[in-house]
């Protein structure tokens, strides 16, 4: 069975990385090499890209080691699946009785806000 990388763990200066997002003169997936690992609870690097660029401030979240890269996607699938599940979970799951902010509308705003900024708006003569 191949070897699972913590992809919370601090990358080490040298280890070689790919862009997970775009980054500025920077497309997803080009590879790289970690100059310098900055930050204690914000993991942030300076990077060189093999297109020339030399990025500083790159988030953790936005690279990832390039033996980990399969490893990367999955694990973002997986967990987009499992927010998914504990989504139709909940939602199915009310019952409908109390009824929650989440259930007064789509956005979850309480109706005592929307209440307040429908008056404030009829005080300005603002119409929709």
């Amino acid at each position: 069975m191949a070897k699972t990388i913590d992809l919370q763990q601090r990358i080490r200066a040298g280890a070689k990385v790919k862009a997970t997002v775009d980054l500025p003169n920077v497309p997803k997936g080009t590879e790289g090499k970690v100059a310098l690992s900055n930050g204690v609870t914000w993991l942030r690097y300076w990077v060189r890209f093999e297109n020339g660029e030399l990025l500083s401030h790159v988030d953790h979240s936005d690279i990832v080691q390039s033996r980990a890269w399969d490893q990367f996607f999955w694990q973002q699938e997986r967990d987009a699946e499992a927010a998914a599940a504990a989504a139709a979970g909940s939602s199915s799951g009310d019952g409908g009785g109390g009824g929650s902010a989440a259930a007064d509308n789509a956005f979850g705003v309480p109706q005592y806000l929307l209440d307040r900024t429908k008056a404030a708006l009829e005080r300005f003569g603002v119409e929709r």
